[in-house]
């Protein structure tokens, strides 16, 4: 089974601050995803894109590097995209998404900028926000509509706020958006990533949730401030109690097949192709952890 990408934590950076953006790789944070949008005012839309393509240039970042753009059919998501794919970030994130038409007009601005600066096609990735019930309507089809999408997040602020409700501590109002994103993510093979949690000094809250969005199935978490990046990880990471069963059944599996056995058992447990799976899992994302 292959190594997975580590997207447990992505952390936002805005990208009009040059201190951030110049310490942004010292966290720890498998992604840092520098944004153009949210997080920059109108004013200052032209000198943080040039500022974030520049540092992505001259910086060598420990991580995945990310750019979040303005929507493409606002007056900025274009010259945003003109500005950094010179510059070669691992990946484009596109908010608000709400339909496959959008991704697929970013696919096509990606590949001619790939073209003509000589990079590996393909090798600028894609992720898309999910921020409106219309996008969420949508997510199958926007996670499929470009082979370089790898992940789909849920923007919860953006996403509550279009339901017409709040955010609570038990998150009820995100249940069935982040299942319904979840299970579009898990039909088109990419990432699932969940949204920022906004209060960085309830860390109890901010755990609690990471641990129920992990046991949902997601991939990763998005967040805000340096301190959620060890929380986020560390509860993402197999324990050694973990990799010492996975590797027990793996060991159980491997054993049984070359003894033609069509029983395969561990502690008086069935062994099924569902626990193999899951046991590959936990060593892969094991030994992504090790890399």
């Amino acid at each position: 089974m292959q190594q997975e990408r580590l997207r447990r934590a992505m952390m936002f950076m805005p990208g009009n601050n040059p201190a951030m953006l110049q310490n942004a790789g010292i966290y720890g944070a498998d992604t840092v995803i520098f944004d153009l949008e949210d997080a920059v005012a109108i004013s200052e839309k032209d000198a943080a894109r040039h500022l974030v393509a520049s540092a992505i240039r001259r910086l060598k970042y420990p991580c995945e590097v990310a750019v979040r753009i303005n929507h493409i059919q606002t007056p900025y998501g274009l010259e945003d995209l003109k500005a950094v794919l010179p510059a070669q970030p691992d990946l484009i994130r596109l908010p608000k998404a709400e339909n496959a038409r959008d991704i697929r007009d970013v696919d096509e601005i990606i590949a001619a900028a790939e073209k003509a600066h000589g990079f590996a096609p393909g090798s600028i990735k894609m992720m898309a926000a999910i921020e409106t019930a219309k996008g969420l309507l949508q997510a199958y089809d926007i996670a499929t509509a470009s082979p370089r999408m790898v992940a789909l997040a849920i923007g919860g602020e953006d996403f509550v706020a279009d339901l017409k409700t709040t955010r609570s501590k038990e998150g009820t109002e995100l249940f069935a958006a982040r299942s319904h994103l979840l299970l579009a993510a898990r039909a088109a093979g990419i990432n699932a990533i969940d949204t920022v949690f906004s209060n960085v000094n309830d860390e109890e809250t901010f755990i609690a949730e990471t641990k129920l969005i992990k046991q949902m199935g997601f991939d990763g978490k998005s967040v805000i401030n340096p301190r959620q990046v060890r929380l986020v990880q560390e509860i993402f990471t197999p324990t050694e109690k973990e990799i010492r069963q996975a590797e027990r059944i793996i060991a159980a599996y491997k054993d049984a097949l070359e003894h033609n056995s069509g029983v395969i058992a561990l502690d008086g447990k069935m062994i099924d192709t569902p626990i193999v799976i899951r046991a590959e899992r936990v060593l892969a994302y094991a030994a992504a952890v090790r890399r």
